[in-house]
């Protein structure tokens, strides 16, 4: 029961920071009418939300074990639901930047103590690999909420209507009641308490270290690429929605819930299929059908006629087709993960957390800030067309991951490693 509780914060609290950090591509559509701001200026935002990530993951993660693990997603919290109570109250693009800001902040110490924690409660290896699957999944249960809740409060009528700001009081009280929750959950963090000779600095240099080892490096790379592609399509889909595909500001978010919903589906469904097959023909599989999913549905996008009547009935092929790639990609994040965590010692967790929430936070805002550019300059077609570079790129990578899977079977334990794929 105790851990019951426990895995319902983490759950809760991991669909609260979804809600926040998918929302940049709702709110990157709603600045761009509410306060005039230029498509390459918008795309800035995922990088206020992601640079921070990185920053404060690599400052702290080595070391958060010392703080606590609780301690650290309560401050978390406590940030966002301040941040999220001033965008009503103090409407500006400024505020918008600081939100984000301060999403990425809250989220590298959450992200890191979230997953540290799951391989507390986790029984063994085979269970591990099962949580990890339910949070990813449940991660993106609540990005597909965030598409509805965002578009009950857009006014489509009115592009510059600051109705959708109404949305953050909403997102300010489940943030206090989450906190409520977990401030009133036990924890037991002591199986991952450092080494107290070590020290700070110590333990800043062993998450260094890490790094260095073939499996990890491979392992970064690839979540790397991984989450650039994630974010590319995510952030800018309302947008391309809306632009290429003309539909109205609300159908336009709301549409893009498919694209949350397939990966969504993906992910709670993934550790069926993965407990059955080997990981890398499958990733494999995934890669292939990504690639294929932008070469069969862009071309349908092509000279889309503005339609006033549009309905969900009478929207283009395309606005329901794209969306299914996210089925394809859906396994590859959360077995990747999965492969590292489940094969190193537990207080090695956070720093291992840290390297990939860094490489993670990088990955989102390189694919933002090069396909809102893209898109900007150029089309968006062109825009959606350039993921394949990356695509390809994350096939070569997963060769490379394998081998390095391999040949560290004396260093990591390599049969719990394949044992662990979900």
């Amino acid at each position: 029961m105790k851990n019951q509780r426990i895995l319902f914060a983490l759950f809760l609290i991991y669909f609260v920071f979804a809600i926040l950090l998918n929302s940049v591509g709702t709110v990157i559509l709603q600045v761009i009418g509410n306060y005039g701001v230029s498509k390459s200026g918008a795309s800035v935002l995922e990088g206020f939300k992601d640079l921070p990530i990185a920053i404060v993951s690599f400052l702290v993660a080595s070391f958060l074990p010392r703080l606590g693990y609780k301690k650290s997603m309560l401050i978390g919290l406590a940030i966002v639901s301040l941040a999220c109570t001033a965008m009503p109250l103090l409407p500006s693009f400024l505020t918008t930047k600081l939100l984000f800001l301060c999403v990425g902040v809250a989220f590298a110490l959450v992200k890191v103590s979230v997953y540290s924690t799951l391989g507390l409660v986790a029984a063994d290896r085979k269970q591990h690999a099962s949580l990890m699957n339910l949070l990813e999944g449940f991660f993106m249960v609540g990005v597909l909420s965030a598409y509805w809740v965002f578009g009950y409060f857009i006014d489509s009528s009115d592009p510059k209507s600051p109705s959708w700001l109404q949305v953050y009081w909403v997102l300010a009280l489940l943030c206090a009641l989450t906190f409520a929750l977990l401030l009133s959950t036990p924890f037991n963090e002591d199986r991952a308490a450092l080494p107290p000779a070590r020290g700070i600095a110590g333990d800043f240099a062993a998450m260094l270290q890490l790094f260095f080892k073939p499996l990890v490096c491979v392992f970064v790379i690839t979540a790397f690429l991984y989450v650039l592609i994630e974010q590319s399509v995510g952030t800018w889909l309302p947008t391309f929605n809306n632009e290429i595909l003309k539909l109205p500001a609300a159908m336009s978010v709301q549409v893009t819930s498919i694209f949350a919903a397939c990966l969504a589906i993906g992910r709670l469904s993934a550790g069926v299929l993965m407990r059955r097959l080997n990981w890398y023909p499958v990733m494999n599989a995934c890669v292939v059908g990504m690639a294929a999913m932008v070469l069969l549905a862009l071309p349908l996008t092509h000279d889309v006629v503005a339609d006033p009547h549009i309905s969900w009935s009478t929207a283009p092929l395309a606005t329901f087709l794209f969306p299914l790639i996210g089925l394809f990609m859906a396994p590859i994040y959360p077995a990747i993960n999965s492969v590292m965590l489940s094969s190193l010692p537990k207080h090695q967790h956070s720093a291992m957390t840290g390297l990939l929430v860094i490489f993670s936070a990088l990955g989102g805002t390189t694919g933002s800030l090069i396909t809102g550019y893209v898109f900007g300059n150029f089309s968006g077609h062109f825009a959606f067309y350039l993921t394949l570079v990356p695509i390809s790129i994350v096939l070569i990578m997963l060769y490379f991951f394998k081998n390095a899977v391999n040949h560290s079977e004396g260093e990591f334990d390599g049969s719990a490693i394949i044992s662990s794929q979900h």
